[in-house]
Formats: structure tokens, C-alpha cells, sequence
């Protein structure tokens, strides 16, 4: 599992995917913890009605409160760590601003800012895919849903990346504290901070914002407090940016790895849909995602006790010949594309609409810009273990 965390795998983990999922699931009872690779045990472990989402109900957590730390530096977290009837309550108020409607509504905003980004492209004759277009495009859209000043991107963007990589398992796989702990926690507290001033201005001036929208949304006569305003915009400005980069990325990637599929989108914007999914399942921007037993469970021939923490392999399950054929194969043409990429059940992804209608958008006008697009060397990737994704991706135009 150690290798996984290795730098030097980062480009091509999928190898060492493959060998734990032949090994079946890794039960470490001395860490309390269950990992599973395969598809159909990381389906069952996100349907259990015992799997939980809140970090505090395992052993793990509550060994750290017992010895006096503090689980959650950061306070309130967001609605994605937490159970019901907080989440449920938490998401549904949230999840007024991702209503189909509101989405739809976005379409032509997106649609102007991928032109205007490939206008830049075209006029410097070169593009690097990351700085040019997977990472602007989706900061830019979550800063306009949000409310938040374009201007700050660069601050609050950095701070989201080091808060990307508290994801990673590390602590979990190695027992260590990795060596940048400290400079997470200062993003950590900054952001917050950055968060919670906005929604101050928001209170006394509202706009037509998610912000504005988040203070003011009711659900049965409830409201959310500034706490819960901030952790879940705090929540919704990582995911709503980080992973749909890598999702643009990576699709950008896998068709330029197989030029045919990049000729094809470029003939029919109508393949774009396929392209995604399959990039979901393909080179998913998530790789793996923790869960808690909140109560014994069987998953498979596995028993997982109460407190334990069950870390499910996404970038394995979704590669796993008994699911698929040809599961390292690049194939947006195969019949009935499904992955787990944005979750099952009751914590599925409130952004998955928002993230493949950018995508979409995105990969069909830059094939259509540039159909003779190619490679030029290879992709340098982030630290990221679970949030994977490019640093630099430079292509010929």
C-alpha cells in the first residue's frame, strides 16, 4: 500500500492497483483498517446502510480524542464528512443552488469562457493544457457560482491544493505525520478564515451569489449557521475545482494517447459525453475515498468491526476484469460505461452534473479548435495520491 504514496509512481499507479486487487481485500486489524479493491465490494461497502462518512465514529478518531487531540482542527466540516440527519439536512439546502435549472442556466457562461480560453490558446500558438484550460475554466466557474473574487484565485487556489492533499491516506498507510502537516493546517485555517469574511460582506450586502444563496436558504424552518456556510462553501470550492481539472485533463490525456477518439471528437461534439465517462472509469479524478464501519459489517468474506475505516480503491475497482472488458483499455465505445466516480447512494456527487456539463463543453470545442493537436513529452503530475492529477500537460497545436 506504501507504494502507492511514492512520487515516483504517480504517473502510472494503475500497475500497483492491479496487484492489490488480485490479492483481494487487505484487512490491517492491528490499524483497524479494511481496504477493498474490487468493484463489486467497493458497490456493497458505499450501499451498506452501516457505512458512515463521519471520521469521529472510528476507532481511530476517537483514540485521538481520548488522548486529547482535537479530530477536527478545522471545526464544522463539510456536509460530504458528515452523516444523517446533519447531511441530509446540510445537502439539502445545498443542493438548491446545483438544481438542474441552475446548472442548465450555466451553459452559456461556460461556453464563453472555454472560447475565450482557447482564443488565448490560439493567439500564443502553444497550449498547456493545465494553465490554459483544466485548471482556469472550473476556478472560474465555482468563484462565479460562489461569489468569490477572481482576483483571490491565486491565494485561495493554493491553499486548496495543499488541502487536497490532506485526502491522501498517509497518516493512515504509514502512521506518520508527512512533512508539510503543518503548512495544511495554516491553509486550512486561512481559507476558513477567507470564507467566513465573505460571508460576513454577504450577510450585509447580499448578491446574486451561492454565498447570498446559502444564507439565505430554508429548509422546514431551518437555516444553515456561518459555520455551516463556510464549510460548505469551503467544501464545494476544493471539489468544485480540483477534481473537474483533472477530469478535463485526463480526458485531454487519454485521447491524445489514442489520436483516433480525439479525430472522432473532433468530427462530432456528440461523442463528448462518452469521452467523459469513460475518463471517469478510465483515469478517474478520484482514486480511493474512506468510509466507517459505524456498526459490524460483512463485505464479501470480509467481517469489518464497529470503528474500523474502510478505504475503497476506486482507480482498482474500476479497472476490474470481472466488471469489465478490456479494463485497461481506453474505450469511450464500450456498451453501458459505469463507474463510481462520483459515488453511490445518499453522498452521491451534488456537483456531478455541473462537472460533466464543463467538461463536456470543454473537450468538444478544444478538438474542434485544434483537431492536429499532439503531444509534446510526457505529463508531470501533483503530489496528490487521491485527488490525482497533472501539474503540466504541454500539446502541439
Amino acid at each position: 500500500m506504501v507504494q502507492l504514496l511514492d512520487a515516483e509512481n504517480r504517473a502510472n499507479p494503475y500497475p500497483i492497483y492491479r496487484q492489490i486487487l488480485d490479492g483481494g481485500p487487505v484487512v490491517m486489524p492491528g490499524s483497524n483498517l479494511a481496504i477493498f479493491s474490487s468493484y463489486q465490494d467497493c458497490s456493497d461497502v458505499l450501499r451498506h446502510p452501516a457505512t458512515a462518512s463521519d471520521r469521529l465514529k472510528s476507532t481511530a478518531a476517537q483514540r485521538q480524542i481520548a488522548e486529547g487531540a482535537n479530530p477536527r482542527p478545522f471545526g464544522q466540516p463539510g456536509f460530504l464528512f458528515l452523516d444523517p440527519p446533519d447531511h441530509t439536512r446540510l445537502r439539502k439546502l445545498a443542493q438548491q443552488a446545483f438544481a438542474p435549472k441552475v446548472v442548465r442556466g450555466l451553459e452559456g457562461h461556460i461556453t464563453a469562457l472555454v472560447d475565450g480560453l482557447l482564443d488565448g490558446v490560439a493567439a500564443a500558438g502553444r497550449f498547456e493544457v493545465v494553465a490554459d484550460l483544466a485548471h482556469p475554466l472550473p476556478v472560474a466557474v465555482i468563484c462565479h457560482m460562489l461569489g468569490v473574487p477572481i482576483e483571490d484565485e491565486a491565494e485561495f487556489s493554493a491553499a486548496s491544493a495543499l488541502l487536497g492533499q490532506g485526502l491522501d491516506p498517509f497518516i493512515t498507510f504509514t502512521g506518520e505525520v508527512p512533512d508539510n502537516f503543518a503548512d495544511r493546517m495554516a491553509a486550512g485555517r486561512w481559507l476558513r478564515g477567507y470564507l467566513a469574511d465573505l460571508v460576513e460582506q454577504r450577510r450585509s450586502a447580499p448578491r446574486d451569489d451561492l454565498i447570498s444563496a446559502l444564507i439565505a436558504a430554508e429548509e422546514g424552518g431551518d437555516q444553515l449557521t456561518s459555520d455551516e456556510i463556510v464549510a460548505t462553501c469551503n467544501l464545494l470550492l476544493i471539489a468544485g475545482h480540483e477534481t473537474t481539472v483533472n477530469l478535463i485533463a485526463n480526458a485531454i490525456l487519454a485521447m491524445l494517447r489514442h489520436p483516433r477518439h480525439w479525430s472522432a471528437l473532433a468530427a462530432d461534439p456528440e461523442r463528448a459525453p462518452a469521452i467523459v465517462e469513460e475518463t471517469l472509469r478510465y483515469d478517474p479524478p478520484v482514486q480511493l475515498v474512506g468510509r466507517v464501519a459505524a456498526d459490524d459489517m460483512t463485505i464479501g468474506d470480509v467481517t469489518v468491526p464497529k470503528g474500523d475505516t474502510m478505504m475503497l480503491l476506486f482507480a482498482a475497482a474500476q479497472r476490474d476484469p470481472a466488471v469489465y472488458s478490456s479494463p485497461d483499455a481506453f474505450d469511450p465505445d464500450r456498451e453501458g460505461i459505469r463507474h463510481l466516480a462520483f459515488g453511490l447512494g445518499a453522498h452521491f456527487c451534488l456537483g456531478a452534473p455541473l462537472a460533466r456539463l464543463e467538461a463536456r463543453i470543454a473537450l468538444s470545442a478544444v478538438a474542434a479548435r485544434f483537431p492536429n493537436a499532439r503531444l509534446v513529452g510526457e505529463p508531470t503530475y501533483k503530489p496528490n495520491v487521491t485527488l490525482r492529477g497533472m501539474a503540466t500537460l504541454s500539446v502541439a497545436i
